[in-house]
């Protein structure tokens, strides 16, 4: 088998996507709307792929397949994609792959390696972030912006090497483990805490002040502290607060998981949270409106300002988690925002 990233003139050739969901292709993939053999299913892309490895029946159900496609690029994406196309070694690796792809694709925390991989094939620990931003890509291109395609012919004979010998690659992790281990540290040291619910499952994270402000990050532009977020947090709906600009900026997520077709974590529902915004803009004393947002694979709500980006609210996160658990009272079947 060889890999050609997605295009169109592919179309008629019988194809094996792995992770996305190329429609009229065979499945190896997580996403909404996958139809990967129920016998080969799991929660990463990446362990779906090694799975087929070691499948009896790959060479029956896969007949006439050349090609292996992806239809973007991502950490999840490059290694199942090398998991197939190096079923003999990929084994040998399996733990250190599905520990990178957790990191890559649900901010997880398994291990400082699977992390730092992550941060070589798509930078940073947002996993939602379209395009390249992979730091070994663009060291691979000379400093130069690649597309996706070119992105993958670049990255894909380095993936072995970028498993075992991470720490050679540390020049290129170092800039985003920086922030997550900063991010990590504010927990620690209870700058940065969070109160688990159990009965409404529900997280509320208030994030040190540090995050936002001069010489930190601006909820308006960049994302949330994901990785430590989903190191912290049990819940399956994540509120966060945090200190800016004379109040708090929030947001409430659902888990870092949910997006995804998953088997050994458990599924997560939408809430119904049109009754919260109501409320929480009646309530709400800043400047500023309180609304369903979904820009993000596992964002549900924001706070923003008349330009349309995040602002600060006037409400304290006590009001805010008060106004959500009563929202969240007996919701249990599966609804949309």
């Amino acid at each position: 088998m060889r890999f050609e990233f997605y295009h169109e003139g592919l179309n008629e050739a019988p194809l094996l996507s792995v992770d996305g969901t190329v429609g009229g292709a065979l499945h190896l993939s997580h996403w909404e709307g996958n139809e990967t053999p129920e016998e080969l299913r799991a929660d990463t892309s990446t362990e779906i792929a090694l799975n087929f490895a070691a499948w009896p029946r790959r060479g029956e159900w896969a007949r006439g397949v050349e090609v292996v496609t992806n239809n973007h690029f991502d950490a999840d994406g490059v290694l199942s994609v090398w998991s197939v196309l190096n079923g003999v070694r990929a084994p040998a690796l399996r733990e250190k792959l599905i520990s990178a792809a957790e990191a890559g694709d649900f901010s997880e925390f398994p291990n400082e390696d699977a992390v730092r991989v992550s941060i070589l094939l798509q930078g940073g620990d947002n996993p939602f972030v379209p395009g390249v931003n992979s730091p070994l890509v663009e060291s691979l291109a000379g400093g130069e912006k690649v597309d996706e395609r070119r992105a993958y012919e670049l990255v894909l004979p380095e993936v072995e090497n970028v498993l075992t010998r991470t720490g050679e690659y540390e020049a290129l992790w170092r800039e985003g483990w920086a922030w997550i281990e900063r991010t990590l540290e504010s927990f620690a040291g209870g700058r940065s805490r969070v109160s688990e619910d159990a009965e409404h499952k529900l997280s509320v994270v208030t994030l040190a002040e540090e995050f936002y402000g001069p010489g930190g990050f601006d909820p308006a532009r960049h994302g949330a502290p994901y990785t430590a977020l989903a190191h912290h947090t049990r819940g399956e709906v994540i509120l966060v607060a945090t200190p800016y600009a004379g109040g708090w900026a929030y947001r409430i997520d659902y888990a870092y998981y949910s997006w995804a077709e998953t088997y050994a974590r458990p599924r997560v529902a939408r809430r119904n949270l049109a009754g919260l915004l109501g409320r929480l803009n009646v309530v709400e004393r800043g400047r500023g409106v309180w609304k369903a947002d979904r820009s993000e694979l596992t964002s549900a709500v924001k706070f923003f300002g008349q330009d349309n980006a995040p602002a600060a609210s006037q409400l304290e996160p006590d009001e805010v988690a008060a106004e959500l658990r009563e929202a969240l009272e007996g919701q249990a079947a599966p609804v949309t925002v």
